[in-house]
């Protein structure tokens, strides 16, 4: 396994990583979310303790103008023996704080590889860090010798980051009639550092499919997919594209592992409970220290090709998603929208999407109902 991932797996299971680079000291990192006192106090026997946050987060806390944090990858502000609880509300909680501008700087090298480490591990963006010199106390010491403590260089985490050459391998598959299309054929693939899995949902025997072929690009949404969730309008286009595809000669969907925008679930949840005291939900997003849109489509493109589909009716309100897949090398022929319904709780959701992310649903706020 590469150690970079092994790093990620450390990270996301409570356990500090020692981060190095060349030409500055390194650091000991562990992540804000499920910090545990006892992780805390072995960091605080390190050194002087310090909380790394990204550029977004840094932004939506007032510590610094966003101007001063050109090129910034992240911010770093040191901690006074604060507990667990106050580092976590410091990390994501909504507001304005009180911090010495002498306190803040930009965050380092190996700092900003523990934020990416975080990130790439669906974890709330945001990390303990404590500078360690050369030689780190003896305890570093034995912990890196007997691999009880994971080191990796910010290189390799930068080299698992940016390597925008995914691939997926498909693993395997099944046939799953659904209600709205009894042939289905269910094909799981996996990215292969096996961060993410998705599924190809084919309706219909391919050979008989339209030319071009129908395609929906969805991102997992627990919440509305599953449990029907008003807030979103996510269930609803899941259903209505099998339903299209069913009603005209089939189609492709692609069920992709990218909850709440690529923040993952938890930060999610996170996001509805900031919205409910007035965010949106790009702004929510920005508060924990998300940009407003994480995903990325390589994997989709990769699927395609995967399953010889070139050609495309794109379904989609989303111009990021038809961008893509041309720039991956798919012929986007057509597009088609996909319409949920409004209601109380949704409506300040949509209304975000087009007016923050430029999502093509002026029709649906109108009232105007998708083609069928």
């Amino acid at each position: 396994m590469h150690d970079a991932e092994r790093a990620l797996f450390d990270l996301r299971q409570g356990r500090s990583v020692h981060v190095a680079a060349t030409g500055e000291p390194g650091a000991l990192i562990a992540s804000v979310d499920g910090l545990t006192g006892a992780a805390l106090e072995t960091l605080r026997g390190e050194g002087q303790l310090r909380l790394v946050v990204t550029r977004h987060r840094a932004t939506s806390m007032g510590l610094v103008p966003a101007a001063a944090m050109e090129g910034a990858r992240g911010m770093s502000l040191s901690l006074n023996g604060e507990g667990p609880e106050r580092i976590l509300h410091l990390a994501m909680a909504k507001g304005r704080f009180s911090v010495d501008p002498r306190d803040v700087r930009p965050a380092t090298t190996v700092e900003v590889g523990g934020l990416t480490l975080a990130r790439l591990g669906r974890l709330l963006p945001a990390v303990v860090s404590v500078t360690t010199d050369p030689q780190g106390s003896r305890t570093l010491r034995d912990g890196i010798a007997s691999g009880a403590v994971l080191a990796v260089t910010s290189a390799r985490i930068d080299e698992m980051a940016g390597n925008v050459d995914v691939r997926v391998t498909q693993v395997s598959e099944g046939p799953v009639p659904l209600a709205e299309a009894e042939y289905a054929r269910f094909v799981f693939f996996r990215e292969a550092h096996g961060l993410l899995g998705h599924v190809a949902v084919l309706v219909g025997r391919q050979r008989d499919w339209p030319d071009p072929v129908p395609v929906r690009i969805h991102s997992a949404c627990l919440t509305g997919d599953l449990f029907g969730s008003l807030r979103c309008d996510c269930g609803e286009q899941l259903r209505g594209s099998l339903r299209h595809f069913a009603g005209s000669g089939g189609g492709l969907l692609l069920y992709m592992g990218q909850e709440g925008r690529d923040i993952g679930l938890a930060n999610k949840l996170r996001a509805y409970t900031l919205q409910e005291h007035g965010l949106d939900t790009v702004d929510a997003d920005g508060v924990l220290g998300f940009g407003a849109d994480e995903r990325e489509y390589v994997a989709a493109v990769e699927m395609l090709k995967a399953l010889d589909v070139t050609r495309v009716r794109l379904l989609t309100n989303n111009p990021a998603k038809m961008e893509a897949l041309r720039a991956g090398g798919i012929d986007v022929q057509d597009r088609r929208p996909l319409y949920g319904t409004l209601n109380r709780h949704n409506l300040p959701y949509v209304k975000a999407k087009m007016q923050r992310a430029g999502h093509w649903l002026a029709d649906m706020l109108a009232g105007t109902p998708a083609p069928k």
